[in-house]
Order: C-alpha cells, then structure tokens, then sequence
C-alpha cells in the first residue's frame, strides 16, 4: 500500500538562527521559560523586525535632528563673532582661530544680545543637550511587547538556549567549530558565533560543571579573536576546566598567561599559587613537557541508556528479529459501520509490543485550530514527582504543553471521536488533549508514560494510562524522533500522523519494553498533541485474556488467546 511509503513535507524553520538570536537578545523583561518553546522565539523574531527595529530607527531620527539643532546653534554662536575683515569664525564644521572683533560689543544693543545669549539662549542649548528621548523609546519598546504579548528572555533563558545547543552537539556528535562556524553537518545554517558567543556558551557549560564542553567552547572562543578583556576572561574558566579534567599543568600555565597579561588581576597570582599547591614538584620542574591533553566527558546521575539513547536519535535502530519484521504490514481499518466509508490508514511499526501508526488522521486546518487554541495557554512542561506525586519542572523535559477540552471547541471535540475510533477505546476517564511545543534542544528523556508500582499515582478512579496516542502536527528537518530504548527502534515525526501505543498489558501490568523517549529537535519545530488514556472503562473493549502472555496483533484485537 502506497500510503505507508509516501514522503512528506519538510518544515524550512532552521533552529541555529534561533540560538543565535537568543545570545544576542537575551536580557528583557522578567523570567518567562523562553526556551522551552519554538513558538515563543518564533514570536520574539517577529516582534523584533515588526516592532522594535522600527522604533530603534524612529529614535535615530529623534536624535539626528536634535543633533542638527545644536549643530545650527554653534554655528550661530560662532557667526556672531567676527574678525575685523568679517570674516566667520565658524568654517567647514570648524571654529576657526583668531582675533575676536572686541569691538562687536562695545554697542549697547550687541551688548544685549551677547548677554541674552549667553543666559536665555543658553538655557535652550542646555535644554537640547539634556534632551535625550532614550528612556521614552525604550518605554515604548517595553510597552509594545507587554502590549503583543511576546515574551522576552532574561539571563535564565539565555542559559537554557546555551544548553540546549549543547545538548544537541552532545547528542548528535556535532563537531565544536563547526557549530560555531553555523554548520550542522554539511549544511549552512546560520551566521558564525564570535568569540563572545562562544565564550557564553562555554560559561553555560562551566555553571552546569560540564567541564567537557567548556573545554571546548572556551577554546573556541580564544580562537576568534576576542578582546583582551575577554581573552582574560576565558582564560580563567579555561584554566579551572583544564584542572578538572586532569591537566593541571596545563591549568598552571594557562593561569601564568593571564598573569603577565594583567599583573594586577584580582585572582591570577592566588590561583597561581592554588595550582601549584596540588601539583607534585616533578610536575612543577617540568612543565615545558606536557602531556596530551585529557578531555572525557563524564556524566553525573545519568539516565543509564545514554548511549543507547543517543545512537537511536542519531536513526541508528537495532535490526528486528525476522519473526517480528514478518508482522510488520498496512491495512485499512474498517472495524466500525462509519470507517466502511472512511476507513482509517494503519501502519504497523512493531509487534509485541504493538505500536502503530495511523496515517493522515489530522488535517492542516485541524492542526492550526489546535495551535491557535493552545499558544496562549503554552507552560513550561512539568513532571510528577514519584515519591511526593506533585508536579515539577526538571531538565530531562524541555517543552511547553497546555491542555485542551472537547467542549472548548467543536474541532478538539471531534478530534476526541477519532481517537475513540482509531483505537477502540472509551474517553470518558481520558485526559484532555495536551498540545506541546519543543524549545531549543526540546526534549524528553527516557520515561514511562504509566504510572510504576511503588510510586504516588497521581490518577485516582480513573486506573493507570492504559495507551498513549501522539499526533505529530508538524515535522522537524531533523531530529525530534519517538524512540524507544529498550526496543531499539525509533519513528521519525510525520507531520499528519498519529503514533498509538498500549503502555499497560492486557493483564493490566505495566509494559516495560514501552519506555520511550522525544529525542532533542536539531533543526526545524516540533508540535504535538497527544492523548492518554486510561483503565477505567476499558473493561469490555479490551479485556484481560484467558493467558498472561496475550498480545495484541492490531488495534482493537480482543482475542482471549
């Protein structure tokens, strides 16, 4: 069937600029999770080129013709005083030496108006040079976003923007220079970072303790010609990273550098004398010969499939085992008197445990209601604490999610439908459609979706989340994958298409082998919307089987055994 194979449009957004907007328009307004949402940098861009850049250049016009004002009066000031050929003292933009023409006034009325120049009219030269409209336009800058709504970001935001980029160099190998250079891969994606750029990207990596990549950013920066302000700067960070990852000489003299370039630096010759304390005195006498340089990147309180995480964002998916490619196939699901006319594509994309993907089950209008409704409500995405139950921000999740009623508008209500008819099962105890937008490096890590034995279950009567259904409403250029990382396997986003998994077993247990995970988004933007659902209710569409072992083959499969 052609529908499981037919390509799809890409989205042309291209992160980088993203990133680089932020290092350079990172301190308005108060906090406000920025990064955690495409939309909301999207928002900012538009805002700026709409708005802001207009009243920048209205500003320059204010000051230019208040300039031109004081210009006109010095040239007045300077006329009135004439040499004894009359000749002007004011030339070409100049005030031209000579002779004072004493004599201009000896006259009481030119008298007068030396004296009136030099008090009224001054008045209004002070006035015009104190007049500076820089705080009214800044007032109107600030008005016009609160007016707009668009959100700006502040030093946090500007941290997180610096950390997703480096979270996505980490996850899909991205070289260093490259990145900095706007390259990802072959590709030219923005304008090169400078020396600054670098360097607060690497103090990102300092302030997370990844010395790693402050290691390498830092380095980046001495490259690109920073300042001598700078340059002391990153050599700082540069030398405490080096100590902590093991190169102490090199720590030592890269600290004696910024000594002879600043002898009264306020911490080179205290850490000078830091270094040396921790090093052996054959280190000491020989610090001409040193060692290569060490640089592993070490992880604390780690997920434990990193690698296995990573290699499945990067597409590089364990092979199936012939049994289960065997069951892989398309068809068209028929199993309700309405789908006999509108019959719902199905691809397979596992067996045991199924997981399926439903083709162009949302349109283009549908998807634009969802995030016309959803964009105004966009929070930062929480998750729920096992042991306490209550809901909290964390880093392995960066997105923004609202929440969506079918009785909000006839659109939600009907996506609500469909999803009772790809799946079989009832609504009632589901959650509401939750809508979420991936920031820069937007992410989640390995989790269940079902809440595990042992933990505070935060669903009450409504029984554990028995599936998950995920439309992708948008396709990212690259990156954003669903994979699962005990199954080895992963599905790229689909824009138009829904993934559907069971996350409990038939016997109600839950199903290990569906832990999942939102790889980060390279390049481009990431919406989804997606359903869980819960136990209750479930009881007679798809009840337990006569065997604790009984899969599903398709979706809506009942079969006792």
């Amino acid at each position: 069937m052609n529908f499981c194979l037919s390509p799809l449009p890409k989205n042309n957004f291209i992160l980088l600029n993203y990133l680089i907007l932020f290092i350079q328009l990172f301190n308005y307004n108060k906090a406000s999770d920025v990064f955690t949402a495409m939309v909301d940098i999207e928002n900012l861009l538009l805002s700026e080129v709409s708005g802001t850049s207009q009243v920048i250049e209205q500003y320059i016009k204010s000051e230019q013709e208040r300039l031109n004002k004081l210009r006109e009066f010095a040239e007045e000031y300077a006329n009135a005083l004439y040499d004894p050929s009359g000749r002007s003292k004011f030339r070409g933009g100049q005030l031209v030496p000579g002779q004072l023409d004493e004599e201009a006034v000896m006259n009481p009325v030119n008298a007068f108006l030396l004296i009136k120049r030099m008090t009224s009219d001054w008045k209004e030269i002070e006035k015009l040079m104190h007049y500076n409209m820089a705080d009214q336009f800044i007032k109107n800058i600030t008005d016009g976003r609160v007016l707009n709504s668009v959100k700006y970001p502040d030093d946090e935001d500007l941290d997180g923007a610096a950390i997703g980029l480096l979270r996505l160099q980490e996850t899909y190998k991205l070289p260093t220079k490259q990145l900095a250079d706007g390259f990802v891969g072959n590709e030219n994606v923005g304008k090169a970072l400078t020396a600054h750029d670098c360097f607060e990207i690497g103090r990102s990596a300092y302030n997370q303790k990844d010395y790693f990549f402050t290691l390498e950013w830092m380095n980046e920066a001495l490259e690109r010609n920073p300042s001598l302000h700078l340059e002391m700067e990153i050599l700082e960070f540069l030398a405490y990273a080096l100590y902590q990852q093991g190169n102490n000489k090199r720590a030592l003299l890269t600290t004696k550098r910024l000594a002879e370039m600043a002898p009264d630096h306020p911490r080179a010759l205290s850490n000078i004398e830091w270094y040396e304390k921790r090093m052996s005195a054959e280190e000491l006498n020989n610090l001409e010969n040193l060692p290569p340089l060490i640089n592993e990147h070490k992880h604390f309180n780690d997920i434990p499939e990193r690698d296995s995480y990573e290699n499945l964002c990067r597409g590089k998916f364990a092979d199936l085992p012939p049994q289960n490619a065997s069951k892989l196939y398309c068809y068209n699901k028929m199993d309700k008197p309405f789908l006999k006319l509108a019959p719902i594509k199905v691809e397979i994309v596992r067996y045991a445990p199924l997981a399926v993907l439903f083709r162009n089950v949302i349109s283009d209008s549908e998807i634009e209601t969802v995030k016309y409704l959803a964009t105004p409500r966009l929070r930062r995405a929480t998750v729920q604490n096992a042991k306490t139950g209550a809901l909290e921000f964390a880093s392995y999740r960066i997105s923004k999610s609202a929440w969506l009623k079918g009785e909000e508008h006839p659109i939600i209500e009907r996506i609500n439908k469909r999803i009772h008819d790809m799946t079989n099962l009832e609504l009632e105890t589901a959650e509401e459609l939750q809508v979420a937008n991936y920031g820069i490096g937007g992410h989640y890590d390995p989790h269940f979706d079902f809440s595990r034995r042992g933990e505070k279950s935060p669903y009450g009567d409504r029984g554990n989340r028995v599936a998950t259904v995920l439309f992708y409403m948008s396709q990212p250029s690259q990156g954003g994958y669903t994979v699962y990382t005990d199954l080895g396997m992963g599905v790229a986003p689909s824009i138009h298409d829904a993934l559907f998994w069971y996350n409990l077993r038939r016997s109600g247990d839950g199903d290990l082998r569906t832990r999942h995970a939102a790889c980060p988004v390279l390049t481009g933007v990431k919406w989804v919307s997606n359903k869980w659902i819960h136990e209750r209710g479930q009881e007679w569409v798809r009840p337990c089987p006569l065997r604790e072992d009984t899969e599903e083959s398709y979706v809506g499969d009942i079969r006792p055994f």
